[in-house]
């Protein structure tokens, strides 16, 4: 007999009845090769000693085992698992869950190579150099979450909490489209816009809809490794250009243009990530002119436009573009939390309704609740408010951390202050070991990049992103304090 004692244990403080239980642990130890077709069961008299239960709550297991056809009772001989069922090999745990089953569905991990990139423990006792990240201390949290809590007491609130239109909140759509039209000069209606999870869903989308098998789209050389990764999910290839200090280097794509097919553009014109370097106006125009002639969409990726320093901002290429080559991609999430998945993609109207069927597939909305409480939040000014505080807060920690590092680590990091965005382009010097340097100064209690993510087969420089804005000025100092320690 089965050592039933071990095997079966009841829980007397769970909700699920006893005899339930009972039954249940017969289910998996049948269905697990455990207990075998025709294999007699204990009479309930033994079961109920062994597990320490009354008689009668055996029994009751018993009669649902029987009830749902995994046993069957025998008259004078006792209750015995359904001769009918198939024979069903014991289950063998795999020695590596990370490896596939070799008994399981045949499928392909396509994700393999994916690697803990950024090199950090999540402990919250660490001190994060992030890659670039708004403090999310400063955001009108409370504001937000009582603009929600109002909505959902609101008997039209209430309608908020049933399905509703895949592009997202038609206010939401609407708000942003007023303040896009204030800030960058752009000019469309809420039908061009889609209400994503962050801008990653919309590069996600965009690329589903543009890219199929050997497709090209053309990167930069050094690029958002994450947008890469989803391009080539997509099938396509990549065809890398070079950037510099003006952006992507057009007239080099011109070239290529000239004998290779080029379906699309991935192009963050605005802080490229992750050298943080500005595409030059002559490069924007220029980059619309071939998008124009040789018909190739524009994926501009602008994703921390609000965040400027000094001049002002160019316009971004969807606002100057005339002939509906661009995908403009936008986040809320990168400027206000990263956890509120706040996201939009805007494009011509049927674009936006292709991706909404096809975002239908795999997410049929967004929160609504929440979409309505950014709505309110942008028309009461609440977000114009955050983003002037928040800036000016930005520039000065800026400021601060350009300080620390051109006064303590002139000899082994060479960088530009950048004029926007929220992280600093850090060049080490060559004897710097990355890799080592994050595991050592995650045991010394700060996180930070181990320079792996910024990779790719064309682009292999000693640098990472060194994020200022969600530390202030004593954290900084403590960050840098660890640093030195680390590297001297």
């Amino acid at each position: 007999m089965l050592p039933y004692k071990s095997l079966i244990q009841v829980d007397r403080e769970s909700s699920v009845s006893l005899y339930i239980q009972v039954c249940n642990t017969f289910i998996a130890l049948i269905t697990n090769g455990t207990l075998k077709p025709s294999d007699i069961l204990p009479s309930s008299r033994v079961l109920a000693e062994l597990i320490g239960i009354n008689r009668n709550t055996v029994k009751l297991a018993y009669e649902e085992l029987i009830s749902q056809g995994w046993a069957e009772s025998i008259d004078r001989k006792g209750v015995f698992v359904l001769s009918k069922l198939p024979l069903i090999s014991r289950i063998k745990l795999p020695e590596n869950s990370n490896k596939q089953s070799q008994e399981g569905f045949i499928w392909e991990n396509r994700f393999q190579k994916e690697i803990n990139t950024l090199g950090r423990k999540t402990s919250k006792n660490l001190i994060v150099i992030d890659d670039g990240f708004p403090d999310v201390r400063l955001a009108p949290i409370d504001q937000l979450m009582r603009e929600y809590r109002s909505l959902s007491r609101k008997f039209y609130g209430k309608n908020f909490l049933k399905y509703g239109n895949t592009l997202g909140s038609e206010n939401l759509r609407r708000a942003i489209c007023n303040y896009l039209s204030n800030t960058r000069g752009l000019s469309i209606s809420p039908e061009n816009i889609i209400i994503t999870k962050g801008s990653q869903m919309g590069i996600y989308l965009a690329s589903q809809l543009l890219l199929n098998s050997n497709d090209i789209i053309a990167v930069g050389i050094s690029s958002f490794a994450t947008a890469d990764e989803t391009f080539q999910y997509s099938g396509a290839n990549l065809e890398r250009i070079p950037i510099d200090e003006n952006g992507m280097d057009t007239a080099y794509l011109e070239e290529i243009l000239k004998y290779k097919k080029i379906k699309a553009v991935y192009v963050i014109p605005h802080h490229h990530c992750p050298t943080g370097v500005t595409m030059s106006m002559e490069r924007r125009l220029k980059l619309l002119n071939l998008a124009k002639e040789y018909r190739f969409a524009i994926i501009e990726d602008d994703y921390d436009f609000d965040f400027h320093y000094e001049n002002k901002p160019y316009l971004p290429l969807a606002s100057i573009d005339h002939n509906q080559n661009v995908i403009y991609i936008g986040s809320i999430s990168k400027t206000f939390a990263p956890a509120l998945r706040i996201g939009f993609m805007i494009a011509s109207a049927a674009f936006i309704e292709a991706a909404a069927s096809l975002r239908k597939m795999i997410d049929r909305q967004g929160d609504t609740l929440l979409e309505e409480a950014f709505a309110i939040m942008f028309e009461n000014g609440e977000m114009e408010r955050h983003f002037r505080k928040s800036l000016k807060i930005y520039k000065q920690r800026r400021n601060h951390f350009c300080d620390l590092l051109q006064s303590d680590f002139k000899n082994e990091i060479d960088f530009k202050i950048p004029e926007g965005g929220l992280a600093v382009w850090a060049n080490f010097h060559e004897r710097i070991n990355l890799v080592k340097m994050a595991e050592v100064a995650s045991e010394n209690g700060l996180s930070i990049s181990n320079g792996r993510f910024y990779k790719n087969d064309f682009f292999n420089t000693n640098a990472i992103r060194m994020g200022f804005a969600s530390l202030d000025e004593n954290e900084t100092e403590k960050a840098f304090t660890i640093l030195k320690k680390v590297l001297s």
